[in-house]
């Protein structure tokens, strides 16, 4: 531990053709104590309806116990039935079956997180580009499912949607309350630098993990978010997002120059996600 305090990253992704668990050795080393592993639509699996996303879940359980084996690290997993995979359905199947399809997934998550495999429910949401209104509007009612399981089973989803905006945050809040959800247990991935009540309306920031970005968020008074890499583990771009040990090394710099406070790293990487996925 950097000063004797968590360092954590809130959206890592193991594939198993990726670099896998000596990914996560590296992130040890450099001092990380615990992440998210979320889901990925593995090639492994085709996704051809919803009973299909157990096959594809199962690859990260397997993938997060063997992480539990070869670290020390604390290891909350999510799955859920990643946003994108509902228009290669519906172009297969029509719409009507897609959305079904996608609902399945997300009720095999709520189970998953019942029995104790998984922690979160997500990647889950809405295309991150522009869609029809019929492609977005069967979006959110899936989105809306998936909220209405981790309500049911008192977890939180991790969102994908379109770049975060006020409005995303605002949209993201209202699709929870209707759930029944507490928007705090909505995560949004990829967030921007928000933190005010008025640019979150509840929705717990996951912000990448980037000097300007941390500085940002801890100029406008609040360390109530989440640091991320969005890790991708892919051989074939090794460069692509932010590497594994970024979080670590940030951290470490940044408790180093004064940038950050130990009293802000342990909310950030111990109080809120202790919080969010242990309840």
């Amino acid at each position: 531990m950097a000063g004797n305090v968590p360092i954590y990253d809130n959206h890592i992704h193991m594939s198993p053709s990726g670099r896998n668990v000596d990914a996560l050795l590296e992130f040890q080393a450099a001092g990380g104590t615990g992440l998210t592993l979320i889901t990925l639509p593995y090639s492994e699996v085709r996704i051809g309806k919803g009973r299909d996303f157990s096959d594809s879940f199962d690859i990260t359980y397997r993938m997060a116990e063997k992480a539990k084996e070869a670290t020390s690290l604390q290891i909350n997993t999510a799955v859920g039935p990643y946003p994108i995979l509902l228009l290669g359905l519906a172009e297969e199947h029509g719409l009507a079956f897609a959305v079904e399809a996608m609902k399945e997934g997300m009720e095999i998550a709520g189970r998953a997180v019942a029995e104790g495999k998984a922690q979160a429910i997500g990647e889950i949401g809405r295309p991150h580009f522009q869609v029809s209104e019929e492609i977005w509007e069967a979006s959110n009612e899936v989105l809306l499912a998936g909220m209405r399981a981790a309500k049911e089973n008192g977890c939180p989803v991790i969102i994908h949607s379109e770049a975060g905006t006020v409005e995303t945050n605002r949209s993201l809040s209202e699709i929870a309350r209707k759930a029944g959800l507490d928007p705090g247990m909505v995560i949004k991935h990829s967030s921007p630098p928000f933190v005010r009540d008025e640019e979150t309306f509840g929705v717990m920031p996951s912000i990448p993990a980037s000097r300007e970005y941390i500085r940002e968020a801890l100029s406008k008074g609040s360390d109530r978010f989440m640091l991320e890499t969005d890790y991708y583990d892919d051989p074939e771009k090794p460069g692509a997002r932010m590497s594994v040990n970024t979080v670590p090394k940030r951290i470490k710099a940044m408790l180093a120059n004064g940038g950050m406070t130990e009293e802000n790293v342990r909310r950030i990487c111990g109080e809120i996600p202790e919080k969010m996925f242990r309840g």
